[in-house]
Formats: structure tokens, sequence, C-alpha cells
């Protein structure tokens, strides 16, 4: 969609960027990453950990946000995000 509107820094907007970590034998299953996802971009997975959970998984095809709502939300500490903003501040102060 072509909006006629852009903000002002448009040229210096970057997307966000990291990977989201899930430390599967952590979880408990209660679900609230996957609830309380802005993008539902975690599902429940089939599989079991060592615990007899199913821990949450990336859905095919999505793409997250990195706004960190998961790692905030989870009472057992199993997700996190790697790389993202405290990267970018690592390079732009180098450089």
């Amino acid at each position: 969609m072509e909006t006629w509107r852009k903000p002002f820094d448009f040229d210096k907007l970057t997307a966000p960027s990291g990977e989201l970590r899930i430390i599967k034998d952590r979880c408990k299953g209660c679900t609230y990453c996957v609830e309380f996802c802005p993008c539902k971009v975690l599902q429940m997975s089939e599989e079991f950990n060592i615990k007899g959970y199913h821990p949450p998984m990336m859905a095919p095809g999505k793409v997250c946000l990195m706004c960190g709502l998961c790692q905030a939300l989870c009472p057992e500490f199993a997700i996190y995000q790697v790389g993202g903003k405290e990267e970018e501040k690592k390079t732009t102060q180098g450089a």
C-alpha cells in the first residue's frame, strides 16, 4: 500500500533486526508468549521438552519485530533476543 505521507526521518529508519531464541527445556507451556505476541509470530510446537510440555516455536512464514514482549512475559526466562538494538549500538559506537 502506497501512502502520500512519510515521516521526516524515513530514510534513516531501519527495520529491527536480531534473532529470537527459545530454550525449549526451560519452557513450562504457559502459552503467554503465543497469546500476547502482537504479530502472532509464535505458535506451540507438537514436540515435547524434557518436562513434558509443548514449547513455543516460530510460525513458518512470519517475521518477528523484536518488540521483546514475549521475553518480558515469559515467567521461566525461556525466550530471549540476540542482536538487534544492542548490536546496532556497538557497531555505531565503534565506527
